[in-house]
Formats: structure tokens, sequence, C-alpha cells
């Protein structure tokens, strides 16, 4: 399956190399692979021993036409050692580096590598890349994200229960190999059973300080293993938005997971989830690939007005998203909201809905049809 970021990351290489990340199993080696054939070059993944000794003694084929270094953010100096690669490589050589954590998390000694690459992150399938893909209608895609989630394997499992097999062992690896380059072997299993308590907890303002209560950590600790999941890519924290709100706004986070089938949650739940999912993917392709200041954030307020997104650019608010299983009356918040902003365009994304329409200045719109019509 040809995926969303193939074209952009062939352009890039032209100019600079590219740091490709994303959650472990989201398709960055598949989409490597898809480039070396159609360039030729030669693949290298620090976590393999016989890579590993290639890639320290820099013993690499000269002229293989894309050079890709996986997870090379492990060795130490990195960021120095690989600046050293780019200024020395072969000017027809192309430079692809792919990780499952975020490269900028590891903050290590040595040169900075500014002006030299572009950074890109790759999503799970949404559901246009999914209807541009196989040419499914657009609910029949989001019905199928719903329950498969939008990772490449799960998502093309011949059954649901293949799906949930790959789900399992996915999770149970992440959280026992990944974790440990970010903690001690004694937490991993504090942080496995912290982001067990997360899936239930999805779409809701997050209290650290009862959650460490009851995992018996300080809430310093929980923010440190909230921050290493965020890093490799197991959540994502949607943040409040602060600027031109009248009443102050509610300061705890609200946590998605990068794949919607670890939602523990009825329908609605779910729903929400994808929705991020998907305005997330839209945000970072503005910012990755647009070069926009793009961002998502929420809106609670301690009078309890609430809209589940926001987008936002440049520090203004561009969109208001309400996100409904099955309900057409207009939100509340959504309008109050929509009044404090007319330049935002305000939507309610409902999923069962017959046709899309506006009253007044907010549009209630099928969720097939709104998703369908996101950037990526």
């Amino acid at each position: 399956m040809k995926r969303y970021l193939d074209d952009r990351v062939r352009l890039d290489l032209a100019q600079k190399m590219v740091f490709l990340t994303g959650p472990r199993q989201v398709g960055k080696t598949t989409l490597s692979q898809q480039l070396m054939v159609q360039t030729g070059g030669q693949y290298l993944n620090y976590d393999v021993a016989a890579d590993r000794a290639l890639i320290l003694k820099q013993r690499w084929r000269p002229q293989a036409a894309l050079l890709v270094l996986d997870e090379i953010h492990k060795m130490p100096n990195w960021k120095s050692w690989l600046k050293g690669v780019y200024d020395g490589k072969p000017a027809a050589q192309r430079l692809l580096v792919t990780g499952s954590a975020r490269l900028d998390t590891f903050r290590q000694s040595g040169e900075s590598l500014a002006g030299r690459f572009f950074g890109i992150r790759l999503h799970p399938i949404s559901v246009r890349e999914w209807c541009e893909q196989t040419g499914a209608q657009a609910d029949a895609a989001l019905t199928h994200l719903l329950e498969r989630g939008g990772f490449p394997e799960p998502c093309l499992a011949e059954s649901l229960e293949q799906a949930e097999r790959w789900r399992r062992q996915y999770f149970d690896g992440l959280v026992r190999d990944d974790v440990l380059e970010f903690s001690r072997i004694q937490e991993v299993n504090t942080i496995k059973l912290f982001a067990q308590m997360l899936r239930s907890r999805v779409g809701s303002p997050l209290s650290l300080a009862s959650m460490a209560r009851d995992l018996a950590v300080s809430p310093v600790t929980l923010k440190k293993y909230l921050d290493i999941l965020e890093a490799l890519f197991v959540v994502f924290v949607v943040r409040p938005w602060h600027d031109n709100i009248a009443r102050s706004v509610l300061q705890a986070p609200k946590v998605y997971f990068y794949d919607t089938g670890l939602v523990e949650g009825d329908e609605g739940t779910r729903f929400e989830n994808l929705m991020a999912t998907a305005l997330l993917k839209h945000v970072q392709w503005q910012h990755d690939v647009l070069g926009r200041e793009a961002g998502l954030h929420y809106i609670r307020t301690k009078d309890d007005a609430e809209v589940d997104f926001v987008l936002s650019e440049k520090k203004q608010l561009t969109h208001l998203v309400e996100c409904k299983l099955s309900d057409d009356k207009p939100h509340r918040g959504l309008r109050r909201f929509a009044l404090q902003h007319p330049g935002a365009q305000a939507s309610q994304v409902v999923r069962n809905l017959r046709h899309s329409y506006s009253v007044g200045e907010l549009t209630l719109s099928r969720a097939d049809e709104f998703l369908n019509g996101l950037l990526v």
C-alpha cells in the first residue's frame, strides 16, 4: 500500500536528509523499502547487530542512491556523528533517518543538525488515505477504521481476530521493550499499568495527581511517564487553548492513543479518539510539509462550556470541532465559542447523520464527509 508521504519524502530527499518518525509499526520501514525499490539503496538498522557493526565502521555501500539509517538515535553522540556522515557523503546519495521515538527527545551532546534536515511524522491510516488507496467509500472507511484502528497490519488483516492478536502483541512489546530506552527496568511495570489505565481515560481531562495516588508514585514521576509514552508515539496529549477565552480554562490535558484500537470505551469514545488522530495528522501535515504554525487544542471552562477540539494557526483559532455519535442538536459550547470567534469555522461532526447542513453559525457535518475532507 502506497502511503500518503511517499511523494513528499522523495521530494524532500532531493534537498536535504529526512528524519521520518512515528509510532512503531506505523509503516516507516515499508515506506523506506518502497523508496529504495524506486531509487536503489541500502537499509541499516542500529538494533540489528550486523547492521550496527556496518554503521559504526561506516561500511555501507557508497554507491547506494538512498541510505536508510533506522533507530540511529540510540547511538551515543549520534547527532555529531550524523552531521559528519551527511557532510561527507557522495553528492548524489540521499539520506533517510527513521525512528520510533522522537529524535528531538534524545538530548545528546554534539553539533547541531539545523539546516541539514526536514522532519516528517508518519501517521496511521486515515479515512481520506484509506479511500484514496483502496477506492472505499468514506462511510465504509470510517466503519473499518473504528473497528481496526489505522495501523497498517491490523487495518489490512483478513479478520478482526488477526487484528486483535496483533494489537495484544504490539502493546505488550511496545511497553516492555521501548520504554527501557527512557527509564529503569524497575519502572517498566508501573509505566505499563499507567498506559493500561489511560486506555479507559481517553477524552477526559487527566488528573495526574489522582492517578499518581492510585499508582503510589509522585505526580512529577507520573508526568515523566506520560512524557515517555508521548515520546514513543503511544499517546499524544491535547492541551487546553488559552488565548481570548473570557473565563479561565482548566489546565488538565486530554490524552489520546495513536492506535484507536487500544481505546477501552464505548463507540463514542472510540469515535472521539479517531477524530483526534485524524485532526493531529491534518495539523502535523500543515506543520511538517506546509511550514505552517498549526496546533490542536481543546476548550473547557470552569463553568463547563466545552468544545472537543480547536485548530489554530499563528495563535488564532481557525476551526472549532465538536464530536457526536448521533446528536444533531446544535451544541451549546460550540455555539458559544463560535460567537466569540467569528473567524473560526465551527463544525459539529456527527457519526450518524443523514446529511450535512448549516444552522446559523454552525455546520453539522457527516463524520465521513468531514474526515474525507481533511488534508491527509
